[in-house]
């Protein structure tokens, strides 16, 4: 028998130390050329890295977490018999099957390759995944359903828009070429369970159970009850829905809650409304609310950070880009203000009137809602007392804003009335404990009681 060949980390550019994220193959797999051993992620790509020939896993050399960079011995591989089994694997295609339909008396059976085993008797319940069609029409060999499992044929970059997504690759089925998963099959699924039916391209698991293990979704006819209207949901909605529902269910939400009191910084805006109207613009609280929340990020900078997608390193950003929901006829949108650090209070009116108009003229562009670093979504204009905000990832908090009221407030003395403005402090509690947020938002109620804060 042949010496087994070392395979190694080819020449993957100046990357060096990169995190094993997957190990797609096990000790005793027959593999074929160009089949995906790992998968590396660097903190700019992901890639998999290829077998340059077919054969047999004799023994793997690393793990999954290792670090790794070129010439790193993956593992070794036998080639020979182990490739011509591999390669028979491959070009042999899979026998018919049509289900409930026993052969005739006189048919014969087709002959096999005296190098592939015979196939198992069938049971009531197969193992093995009947074969699907390729782009090129021709059948891809069918595989034992654990080990379909284990190794969903995707792209480095479905990979990571599943894990995003939440998505476990083993439950959706792919469209591609060989069963290869595409980005369209997850987003089909994804649409699938947020619509209570069925994973794209396959049957509704088990018990009528959607994924993430939640429970199936009620069908009612509505109709029966009384009148009713379809109303098309608009594609701002569809988007940011999915995008809502994947952060809600990715991030441990807490919600912290306080109340500023704006009475002198209310007065002062009111001073100056007249001096921006002249300019064309409205000198909203908003704005200081902006300035107030850089002021704070910069006294709690974990606020202003990114979690790592391996979890172990946060990534505390020196920007500020305060993104801005917006309320627009066909939902909310969340253009950012970029270096509000370095812009004064009236800079941020003009650019808010300015971008708030481009929302609702549907005249955005995707950077203008890209690079934020902290949300603020205000209600003070509509009404309420308070709410929780869901977090924007990859941010880590996002402020919420009700609307203001005149309270009676305890000044050591006497009560006096004074203008109190809620706030809802939405926070990954992965990054920020209980004790920071209310530090924080106590801070943010200090700076607002005394704009002049901001200037320190």
């Amino acid at each position: 028998m042949a010496n087994p060949i070392e395979v190694k980390v080819p020449d993957i550019g100046d990357f060096k130390d990169v995190e094993v994220i997957e190990v797609l193959v096990k000790a005793g797999d027959a593999i074929e050329k160009e089949q995906s051993l790992i998968t590396l992620e660097s903190d700019k790509a992901t890639m998999e890295i290829p077998s340059p020939q077919a054969g047999v896993v004799k023994e793997l050399k690393l793990q999954l977490g290792d670090k790794v960079s070129q010439g790193a011995l993956i593992l070794l591989l036998e080639a020979g018999a182990g490739a011509a089994k591999a390669e028979a694997i491959t070009d042999a295609p899979a026998p018919k099957q049509e289900p409930a339909r026993a052969p005739a008396p006189s048919a014969k059976p087709p002959a096999e390759p005296a190098h592939v085993a015979p196939p198992p008797a069938r049971s009531d319940i197969s193992d093995e995944v009947p074969p699907l069609p390729s782009a090129q029409g021709r059948p891809v060999p069918r595989m034992p359903r654990e080990e379909m499992i284990s190794k969903p044929h995707a792209s480095p970059s479905v990979r990571r828009f599943a894990r995003e997504l939440g998505v476990d690759l083993t439950r959706v089925q792919g469209s591609g070429p060989k069963g290869r998963i595409m980005h369209a099959d997850v987003q089909a699924f994804v649409k699938a369970a947020l619509a209570g039916g069925a994973p794209a391209g396959g049957a509704a698991p088990a018990g009528g159970a959607l994924p993430f293990d939640l429970p199936a979704w009620p069908e009612v006819d509505f109709a029966k009850f009384g009148p009713i209207e379809n109303k098309k949901r608009s594609r701002i909605q569809k988007l940011s829905g999915a995008n809502l529902h994947r952060n809600w269910i990715s991030i441990p939400h807490v919600t912290q809650f306080d109340a500023a009191d704006i009475t002198e910084l209310e007065a002062f805006r009111k001073s100056n409304t007249a001096e921006t109207e002249k300019r064309g613009f409205k000198l909203t609280m908003l704005a200081f609310l902006i300035k107030a929340s850089v002021t704070a990020l910069k006294q709690y900078p974990q606020f202003n950070a990114a979690l790592e997608k391996s979890g172990e390193n946060l990534i505390i950003r020196r920007y500020y880009h305060i993104g801005v929901a917006v309320d627009t006829p066909d939902g909310l949108v969340v253009p950012v203000i970029r270096d509000a650090d370095r812009k004064g209070v009236f800079d941020l009116a003009k650019e808010l009137a300015d971008i708030s108009k481009l929302a609702r003229d549907k005249k955005l562009k995707p950077g203008d809602m890209q690079g934020g670093t902290f949300s603020i979504s205000s209600l003070g204009g509509i009404g309420g007392t308070a709410f929780t905000p869901i977090i924007n990832a990859p941010e880590v908090a996002i402020l919420g804003v009700s609307r203001s009221s005149m309270q009676p407030v305890w000044n050591g003395k006497e009560f006096a009335p004074r203008l109190m403005l809620p706030l809802s402090l939405s926070y990954d509690h992965r990054v920020i404990d209980g004790a920071a947020a209310a530090r924080f938002t106590s801070y943010l109620a200090s700076v607002l009681s005394d704009i002049r804060r901001s200037l320190l």
